[in-house]
């Protein structure tokens, strides 16, 4: 279901197996997709992988150049796009030329079933991460029927959550909601045009909805599951969701695009239970902590990046993920690409934006490294007020809830500003000039 039509399971399956048929008959092996309509982007990649094409679903990106950069990049020849205003070396195929009567019967692939998968490019120019549909799908085979379930896309479809979350719906029989642009207030807004009950979003998604609701007042979509995933969730996000949402359920997803899908976490607090570091040598996924890192061997992750050479699948990767074990429970406190590097002390962001977080009359909290002649960088953050905060009050807030901390974790500069900067609805981290 998107903005201005819905298709039946039904209709799809026809639908990918017209597009299906055509790419065979036009002896297509490999192209990306650059398109708007979710619709369109499911049965493009259901035709591609049932006979073995390779594909990737570009990032909604509005410039032609841009997109010509990724398909220079990632050596796409054709693109198959909704789109007339594409210019470049790559071949533009309109979506409608493949749609009609299939050519001839189209026989299913039992051969590898390849898939390119964009990294979010929250710290740089996105990678893409080779995949294949089987390892993909291992994970939702055993979803139980759920037809009456109604789904928000928050994810787009370039993202590996997003197609997690397509694969579990699909998985489920469930109806999938795809508001365009995936921004919060859409989201909210379809959530409750659509009665949407379900919904997958990133933790900074989450926190643009309950400033949505709290902004703009209105009815409190019906949700009975909230899922989050992509990014680490701050417990004082988790408290606030509970609070606006007493009648779902509240889960975490731990994966990424390069080890896929690895642990769900339903207990309603912050991190993981440590028990997930206790896995047969046998097991899909299996965890481990080196040096204060998360690391990961997974045999339903990727097959390695685009342009290098294949990993081992039973080999001991780094996650980037920077942990630390209290309790019963493991935290995380950042990731390495985010450290901050103060004058020869490493600061991590993460605890730092939680506790500022915590405090009363902040909306948004980004902390992040800002170069320094003296020192390589000092600590900086990024403030959205609360309407009606006073920002010299809240700027003093700030720097006596952060008076105990080592002197290269506080905060030296500290600005206001209307919106915190994202990209595929995360926040954009990393050090900044």
């Amino acid at each position: 279901m998107t903005n201005d039509r819905t298709v039946s399971y039904e209709h799809l399956v026809e639908l990918a197996g017209a597009i299906a048929a055509q790419l065979r008959a036009r002896g297509i092996t490999r192209f990306g997709i650059v398109d708007h309509d979710a619709i369109n982007v499911v049965a493009l990649l259901a035709a591609a992988s049932s006979i073995g094409v390779e594909t990737c679903v570009y990032p909604p990106v509005e410039s032609a150049a841009e997109v010509a950069a990724l398909a220079e990049r990632f050596d796409h020849v054709l693109l198959i796009s909704d789109r007339t205003d594409l210019t470049g070396p790559a071949e533009v195929l309109p979506v409608a030329e493949l749609i009609g009567e299939p050519a001839a019967p189209s026989e299913l692939s039992d051969g590898p079933r390849p898939l390119l998968v964009f990294t979010t490019g929250t710290t740089g120019f996105p990678r893409a991460v080779r995949q294949d549909w089987a390892r993909v799908l291992r994970p939702f085979l055993p979803v139980h029927p759920a037809p009456t379930e109604r789904w928000l896309l928050a994810y787009g479809l370039h993202q590996f959550g997003g197609l997690q979350l397509l694969l579990h719906v699909m998985g489920a029989g469930a109806t999938l909601v795809a508001p365009v642009p995936r921004l919060p207030a859409v989201g909210v807004a379809a959530m409750r045009t659509h009665r949407v009950d379900h919904a997958s979003a990133t933790p900074t998604y989450w926190r643009f909805v309950l400033a949505e609701l709290k902004d703009g007042g209105g009815e409190v979509p019906p949700l009975r599951q909230i899922t989050l995933g992509g990014e680490a969730v701050q417990s004082r996000l988790l408290q606030d969701l509970a609070a606006a949402f007493p009648d779902a359920r509240i889960s975490q997803i731990y994966g990424a695009n390069e080890s896929g899908n690895l642990r769900s976490v339903r207990d309603g607090q912050n991190g993981l239970p440590a028990s997930v570091l206790q896995q047969r040598p046998d097991a899909d996924v299996s965890l481990k902590i080196v040096d204060g890192e998360l690391w990961v061997r997974s045999r339903i992750g990727m097959l390695g990046y685009y342009g290098e050479e294949p990993i081992d699948p039973d080999a001991w990767r780094p996650t980037g993920d920077l942990v630390d074990i209290v309790g019963d429970r493991i935290m995380f406190r950042g990731r390495t690409s985010e450290i901050i590097n103060v004058g020869g002390v490493k600061v991590d962001p993460l605890p730092i934006e939680e506790r500022i977080s915590a405090l009363p009359g902040i909306a948004f909290t980004r902390v992040f490294g800002k170069k320094n002649a003296l020192t390589g960088a000092i600590v900086a953050v990024e403030l959205v007020p609360e309407p009606g905060a006073d920002a010299d009050a809240l700027r003093i807030t700030v720097r006596e809830a952060c008076a105990d901390l080592p002197s290269a974790s506080r905060p030296r500069l500290i600005r206001f500003v209307d919106t915190i900067a994202t990209t595929g609805n995360k926040m954009i981290r990393g050090s900044a000039g």
